[in-house]
């Protein structure tokens, strides 16, 4: 089998973000704001553990599920809230589980990275996903046809040997798998140059599997540029999207190794002020109001009992 050309897209500013929907700007917002409010709960002293947040992020989840259909299951990884968020909308659920409170999705045993909900999972174990999300491809190939597997991972997690081995299954059994690498260009402390050889593109036509990559954060443009290979998802044909995007915040609440430079450079590229400028009324009109939603959530479980 030849391995199949990547695909790549490059944004076009911030003019075409005039069409994204209340609704999807409304849920990268509420996700936005929820990560804030769980690093200013963490400066209060009021969370326990650990927490990584998808600051920088949101948009990507808030585009794929704009692809995906009830009957996917979703997997995902450690700095998981916006990929919960976006399937589930359920701010309240997961914040009372990350603080033990009753009305926790999973009874507060899961806390930020370990979530399970109907055909929803998260682990913060690297890697750990795919393999079973192989599996669970393999199921719905049997028995729900046109379902597909979709599973959250990130460029860190490409020094993980179960990676190739999933990867491997999934080629050469024609599952639908759909792997969504959200590049940030650093694993914890580590920079994408110090830890990967070669490209993902490269690795993923190793297995002959489809590969597209898009730098852009226009949701409605990257549901355009992989509408297409979605589909093939469904029929059997795995697929790997790459997102070139920026972590904004810290690995897990303030332990950020990068340098000043490189900070200023994730928050020049972020969504967030972009998409403000593109609409500035309404993105103060929408934003305002997740942050008044997101305070309401955490007043309320802040004063709950334990779950």
């Amino acid at each position: 089998m030849s391995a199949p050309a990547p695909l790549r897209e490059r944004s076009q500013g911030p003019a075409p973000l005039l069409g994204v929907s209340d609704q999807d700007l409304s849920l990268m917002l509420t996700v936005r704001a929820f990560e804030l409010k769980l690093l200013d709960l963490f400066d209060r002293g009021m969370l326990n553990g650990t927490t990584h947040t998808c600051l920088g992020q949101e948009y990507v989840p808030v585009a794929m599920e704009g692809l995906l259909a009830p009957a996917d299951h979703v997997f995902s990884n450690h700095r998981g809230h916006g990929h919960y968020l976006a399937r589930h909308r359920d701010p309240e659920g997961l914040l009372a589980e990350i603080m033990g409170r009753s009305g926790a999705v999973c009874g507060g045993v899961g806390g930020s990275q370990h979530i399970r909900r109907d055909r929803y999972l998260s682990t913060g174990v690297q890697g750990e996903s795919l393999p079973v999300a192989c599996g669970v491809a393999l199921h719905l190939k049997r028995t729900e046809p046109g379902a597909l597997a979709c599973v959250y991972v990130g460029d860190g997690t490409f020094g993980e040997g179960a990676v190739y081995e999933a990867l491997n299954i999934a080629s050469l059994w024609d599952l639908p798998l759909l792997v969504v690498v959200e590049n940030n260009g650093i694993a914890q402390s580590t920079p994408l140059a110090g830890n990967m050889a070669g490209s993902i593109a490269a690795r993923a036509a190793a297995f002959g599997i489809e590969h597209r990559r898009t730098d852009s954060v226009d949701v409605d443009a990257i549901r355009r540029l992989l509408d297409p290979a979605v589909r093939a998802v469904r029929e059997g044909r795995p697929l790997v999207v790459e997102f070139a995007t920026h972590r904004v915040g810290p690995h897990s609440k303030g332990d950020d190794t990068r340098s000043a430079r490189d900070i200023a450079e994730a928050r020049a590229a972020d969504w967030y002020p972009r998409y403000a400028a593109a609409d500035p009324e309404r993105f103060a009109r929408l934003d305002a109001a997740a942050r008044a939603h997101i305070d309401a959530v955490a007043e309320d479980v802040t004063g709950r009992g334990p779950s």
